[in-house]
């Protein structure tokens, strides 16, 4: 869905290019919008029309929806900060809603390194040494429950493949090691989940990892260097382990003997790779809107950016 802000101005090739692309399969929604007849032709093409309740009385809230009645639109109300705002604007006939009301900050209370994610960091130190393979199959060994977890994460994905992967053995000859560090990585924040990716944190790691590999290969430097790509996904895998448990980015660079550029980049977010972690940090903190020169000035395109974003996404759908 594509949101037209209430700076756009009402235009006739705006909304001819609207309806090309609804054409092609997209929807839209009127943000922060106050009804005005100019936006009549967009009434007939928007799904969905967004009011910040903040910006009007009940007197004119009131009248902008008896104006919206006669279109095919879905009301949304944006900052609902009460139950009596939510039933008022249910009675006015909202069908949407957004704001603190309905969801309210909540701190998560971190989760002590258990025996299962401490099995997981000593996998990750395994592979990362490039230990063999009999000494990472015992590793396995010594905790049963941990072969049927990483098994149920490898085989949620869509990995084009005849038949499940039923073995660790199976798993690393198909996938390889470098594939199966992912997965491992993966796995520390599904340690106490019964199912594949059902955590918040997992998906944004995923998202986060993928994001800033795909920004080191198209990056001028990194892009030469053997290996860096694979060091950009685990840095944003591991950046997010402090907020699921209760261990410092100290602690993990030194558990896991990370490299230097890793772990400066976990530690202070100095470095090449602590450069790429910051802003994929604030694209996610600012919901993608960087400012392109911030990207540029560390060598890279808006259009890198945009289609490192899209591979992003499209390797987290593979997995659900």
């Amino acid at each position: 869905m594509l949101e037209l802000l209430e700076t756009v101005a009402v235009s006739p090739e705006l909304v001819e290019r609207c309806k090309a692309l609804k054409a092609d399969g997209f929807s839209f929604a009127l943000d922060d919008h106050n009804y005005d007849p100019i936006y009549k032709d967009l009434y007939n093409i928007v799904e969905i029309v967004k009011i910040d309740l903040l910006l009007h009385t009940d007197k004119e809230l009131a009248a902008i929806v008896e104006s919206l009645r006669g279109y095919p639109v879905k009301l949304l109300a944006e900052k609902v900060e009460t139950q009596n705002e939510y039933l008022k604007c249910l009675d006015l006939g909202f069908e949407l809603f957004q704001g603190y009301f309905f969801a309210r900050p909540s701190l998560e209370e971190k989760k002590r390194v258990d025996e299962t994610s401490t099995t997981l960091l000593k996998l990750l130190r395994l592979l990362n040494e490039d230990a063999d393979q009999e000494e990472i199959e015992q590793t396995f060994r010594s905790r049963p429950g941990l072969t049927y977890k990483l098994l149920l994460l490898v085989n949620s994905v869509s990995l084009g493949l005849r038949q499940k992967v039923h073995t660790v053995r199976h798993a690393m000859a198909i996938l390889g090691r470098q594939q199966m560090k992912r997965w491992v990585q993966l796995a520390l924040f599904a340690a106490n989940d019964d199912g594949g990716f059902t955590h918040p944190l997992m998906e944004l790691a995923a998202v986060r990892a993928h994001f800033m590999e795909q920004l080191a290969c198209r990056h001028p430097l990194l892009n030469t260097i053997h290996g860096s790509a694979e060091q950009a996904f685990m840095v944003g895998i591991l950046s997010l382990l402090e907020a699921i448990y209760d261990i410092s980015a100290e602690e993990i660079v030194t558990s896991l003997n990370l490299p230097q550029e890793v772990g400066a980049a976990l530690t202070s977010r100095s470095g090449t790779l602590g450069t790429l972690l910051k802003l994929a940090e604030l694209t996610e903190q600012t919901y993608c809107r960087v400012p392109a020169e911030q990207f540029e000035d560390a060598g890279l395109s808006q259009e890198d950016v945009q289609i490192a974003l899209i591979k992003a996404y499209d390797w987290l759908a593979s997995m659900q």
